[in-house]
């Protein structure tokens, strides 16, 4: 019989991990922090058909994909179910409709091998890939979380505990580049076009900075940013100017990551920490990531970057982040329920 207070915490427990909030379906199987396996099954293809995700498209193929995932991961791990002592799940915040396949699958599986069921936090699984990059990274250490949804710096002071220094009152980053792909006639994923687009622009066009003026605290917007980009083209279009795409990009992308590093940097400087992560879609952006490394460097900070595959949606950060929520004995009931919006805290 399930019980959460009769399982026992061991040292260096085998987790399977699930993720399923958006397009991807993946599972991962860590030992301790030791990455076993990781695999994905993904519909952006068929998504990009329709320049977006489609809740119902992206539930569907959860459906016919989460077993054979698991399969796989399982099975590149080079263990068997019995040799699982817990399954991580992404509960929220993401898709309803996808969340809820995984978690499904996630319960019964649980509940079968019992073991226990650890429900994850989608963004502190992100905070949690830079433990994959690092076995002995320990904290306190700065966090720069930049995704679709959030767009957060935070002081990780333990492994369960953290401070939000500053944060986007509307748009998140993520947010900003897909919508700003939009406008420029990018396919989907906007954010990978955008960058691809920058690389041959040239930093030329006057964009404002994502920083909100005369705050006490660190805060982001993304929205004027974004509508200055759709003026600019408006502007241009009405006078007959050739737009420069790759100019726009260019220039939308400095304008959107620098202010993210430096207050980045500068966060750990004033609060004597000495190392900074980051988590999160867009820190696989490289130019952000050449951006950190340089300015830390130049700080004397160390930086733990996650690989690109790491930042993006993926179940190994999810088995990361249920890691520590097991050696917390944070275990959770077999009637939890999926959620659309989470806190970030």
């Amino acid at each position: 019989m399930y019980d959460i207070n009769s399982f026992k915490i061991k040292e260096n427990p085998v987790i399977l991990g699930l993720e399923s909030s958006c397009d991807e379906t993946a599972a991962a199987v860590i030992r301790g922090r030791k990455l076993l396996s990781d695999k994905i099954i993904s519909s952006a293809t068929e998504q990009a058909k329709f320049g977006g995700v489609v809740p119902e498209i992206a539930s569907r193929a959860h459906t016919e994909a989460v077993d054979e995932v698991v399969r796989q991961a399982v099975s590149a791990a080079g263990i068997t179910l019995k040799d699982i002592d817990a399954v991580a799940v992404t509960y929220g915040a993401g898709l309803l409709g996808a969340l809820l396949v995984g978690l499904s699958f996630a319960k019964a599986l649980a509940y079968t091998l019992n073991v226990p069921l650890i429900a994850v936090n989608h963004i502190r699984g992100h905070m949690a890939a830079a433990y994959l990059v690092e076995e002995s990274l320990k904290p306190p250490f700065i966090t720069l979380l930049a995704s679709g949804g959030h767009t957060a710096i935070l002081h990780t002071q333990s492994y369960t505990r953290f401070e939000v220094l500053g944060g986007t009152c509307d748009d998140a980053a993520g947010e900003a580049f897909d919508k700003v792909a939009r406008v420029l006639g990018l396919e989907y994923p906007g954010g990978v076009n955008v960058e691809r687009l920058a690389k041959n622009g040239k930093n030329c066009v006057p964009l404002p900075k994502c920083l909100v003026k005369n705050s006490q605290t660190m805060q982001f917007s993304y929205s004027g940013l974004k509508t200055a980009v759709i003026n600019f083209c408006h502007n241009a279009e009405q006078k007959g100017e050739r737009v420069v795409k790759e100019d726009i990009a260019c220039s939308f992308q400095h304008a959107a990551v620098d202010p993210l590093v430096a207050k980045t940097v500068e966060c750990a400087q004033k609060r004597g920490v000495k190392t900074v992560t980051a988590g999160g879609g867009v820190i696989a952006n490289g130019y952000l990531r050449e951006a950190l490394a340089k300015e830390c460097k130049k700080a004397g900070i160390k930086l733990v970057l996650p690989e690109k595959g790491f930042c993006t949606d993926n179940a190994a950060m999810i088995a990361a982040e249920g890691l520590i929520q097991y050696l917390s004995g944070n275990f959770s009931p077999l009637d939890i329920n999926a959620k659309a919006q989470i806190p970030l805290k």
